[in-house]
C-alpha cells in the first residue's frame, strides 16, 4: 500500500487561503485515483475533491465548486487541494486518500489508503 502523509493545514481566516499537500511514498503515485475528504467534529466524513490518475479529470462537491482546486504533480508523487475564500464551515480535518481500482469517486469506502489527516480552521 502506498502511505500517504497531508501537511499544510493551519488556522486562517474567513476569505483566506491555504494549499494542502499529501505526498506518498512506498508505490508510484500515478498508480492512484485521488481524493480529499474532510470530517468536522460531530459529523460524518465528507467527499471534497478526486483528480483522476494523470490529472486530466476532476471532481468536486458543490460546496467547494468555484473556491477549490485539485491538483497533482506525480514526479514529486504529490497531490495537492488549493482552498481559496475559505469560510468557517470548511472547518474540518482534511484527508488524503488513494484507490487503485474503481468505484464511487465520493464514497470513502472505495478508497484503501488514508493519511492522518491535516487540521483547517477558518476563523469567522
Amino acid at each position: 500500500q502506498v502511505q500517504l502523509v497531508e501537511s499544510g493545514g493551519g488556522l486562517v481566516q474567513a476569505g483566506g487561503s491555504l494549499r494542502l499537500s499529501c505526498v506518498a511514498s512506498g508505490r508510484t503515485l500515478s498508480m492512484y485515483f485521488m481524493g480529499w475528504f474532510r470530517q468536522a467534529p460531530g459529523k460524518e466524513r465528507e467527499f471534497v475533491a478526486a483528480i483522476s490518475w494523470s490529472g486530466d479529470y476532476t471532481y468536486y462537491t458543490n460546496s467547494v465548486k468555484g473556491r477549490f482546486i485539485i491538483s497533482r504533480d506525480n514526479t514529486k508523487n504529490t497531490v495537492y487541494l488549493q482552498m481559496n475564500s475559505l469560510k468557517p464551515e470548511d472547518t474540518a480535518a482534511y484527508y488524503c486518500a488513494g484507490r487503485l481500482g474503481g468505484g464511487d469517486y465520493a464514497k470513502d469506502e472505495s478508497y484503501a489508503s488514508w493519511g492522518q489527516g491535516t487540521q483547517v480552521t477558518v476563523s469567522s
